[in-house]
């Protein structure tokens, strides 16, 4: 009889741990319920769908996202396979086709002869059973509060955001430009350009704007998807340094503008662009009159309007260790920003750590604790490691590498970080202890 466990959720984390689970014999029952009922934010039917962005942030090697995807590269990651093959041009970030890139990880899962998919709501489980959590910050009410019961506590969450998208044939691109920052890469990113009286006016009737109600004891912001009306309300400079920064961004050596918004590139069609940054809760109508507003936008069709959700995770200090099992019963496993990691690329490095020590502990052997030299085992480390009272999750970042320890250039430290830890990887996959 074959090994069997039970993968709750289709995102990022669940297909990822789903493929990596079959990848090793085990038999695996996906559960999926966004068919026949999705939440506030979903509007597709495939799995692994991107609802916030469609970039998986920098390729570069010696940024630590970068590092954590050539990490997932190297240990055979279905989803960062997907994403390379439906990049769309985006500068040095790797940005996808969404639709294609969902509907290749879709097709994969459900071609797997080991891979049983389940199109239902799944409400209560079976704590006897295999499982890895997978559901994602918009988990149902009914499955939180199993998991709240199971956990002892409540969840912690915070709010988050999602930019709007428009048509790139209603951008008008005798205004708009495109380029890249001080000309670096490709020029993949639209610019629309602003005067200093044109930012003045706007962001004026940006800071009086109305916003969709928001119960304010609910509301606890992600720091790194801050709405962009709020992000100005700290100060009418804040965005010029953030994602209205025009520094690098002057048209044919022409004068710097004073503030740029910037549109990437969204498919692989280049028929629809997301406004970077622009992350918001503001009313639709708020939201039309503001984006017309923009040089460049101003007969802008707006097909996905931004919209604030509420983003769920588990205290995971308390909650789990650095397998990503759970502490209290270890046939339980959590994956995803659920499980209190940050980001698309840390999700997807979650799910393939979950998979893969599942399916170790399921066939009885001993699991593997990932170096914290790597970025996928230093960011383990963290969310296992924090302190509980504070926990908050966080994107991956060099500050959570452990130091060198020994001396050298501070100009060379992230090769010297990237070098220790792709060794560290290379050194598990010629060992194959991953197997």
């Amino acid at each position: 009889m074959k090994v069997q466990v039970n993968v709750i959720g289709a995102g990022l984390a669940g297909s990822e741990a789903a493929y990596q689970l079959a990848k090793r014999g085990i038999e695996v029952h996906l559960y999926e319920k966004k068919r026949f009922q999705k939440n506030e934010v979903q509007s597709s039917d495939l799995f692994a769908e991107l609802v916030c962005s469609n970039s998986l942030r920098s390729n570069d090697i010696h940024n630590a996202a970068g590092l954590m995807k050539e990490e997932l590269r190297r240990l055979d990651s279905l989803v960062i396979r997907a994403a390379d093959q439906f990049a769309v041009p985006a500068g040095s970030a790797l940005a996808v086709d969404r639709d294609l890139f969902s509907e290749y990880i879709t097709n994969e899962l459900e071609q797997n002869p080991l891979i049983h998919i389940h199109q239902e709501e799944v409400k209560t489980i079976d704590f006897s059973q295999y499982t890895i959590i997978a559901t994602g910050p918009l988990t149902s009410p009914s499955l939180m509060e199993e998991i709240k019961a199971f956990l002892g506590e409540d969840t912690l969450y915070f709010y988050d955001a999602i930019a709007p998208i428009v048509e790139f044939d209603s951008i008008n691109m005798d205004i708009a430009y495109f380029k890249s920052r001080y000309d670096k890469g490709t020029p993949d990113y639209i610019n629309c350009p602003m005067t200093k009286e044109q930012y003045d006016a706007w962001y004026q009737e940006l800071i009086t704007a109305k916003t969709a109600p928001i119960k304010e004891f609910e509301m606890k912001v992600f720091e790194g998807c801050m709405p962009f009306e709020e992000m100005a309300k700290r100060g009418e400079q804040t965005l010029l340094y953030g994602p209205m920064k025009p520094v690098g961004l002057a048209k044919d050596d022409g004068p710097r503008p004073y503030a740029v918004v910037q549109l990437r590139q969204d498919n692989l069609r280049k028929s629809l662009f997301n406004i970077v940054g622009f992350q918001t809760h503001l009313t639709f109508p708020e939201q039309k009159r503001l984006i017309r507003m923009i040089p460049g936008l101003e007969n802008a069709n707006i097909v996905r309007y931004g919209i604030m959700h509420r983003n769920s995770f588990i205290n995971a200090p308390k909650a789990i260790n650095s397998f990503y099992q759970s502490k209290q019963n270890p046939n339980i496993f959590f994956a995803g920003q659920f499980s209190g990691v940050e980001g698309y690329v840390e999700s997807i490095g979650s799910g393939l750590i979950a998979g893969i020590n599942m399916a170790r502990f399921a066939l009885g052997k001993e699991l593997v604790e990932f170096s914290h030299n790597t970025a996928l085992g230093s960011q383990s480390y963290y969310i296992a490691s924090a302190e509980e009272k504070y926990f908050q999750p966080m994107n991956t970042n060099f500050g959570i590498f452990p130091e060198l320890g020994y001396k050298h250039s501070k100009k060379m430290r992230k090769e010297l970080y990237v070098k220790r830890s792709l060794e560290a990887i290379d050194q598990l996959i010629e060992q194959k202890i991953l197997e």
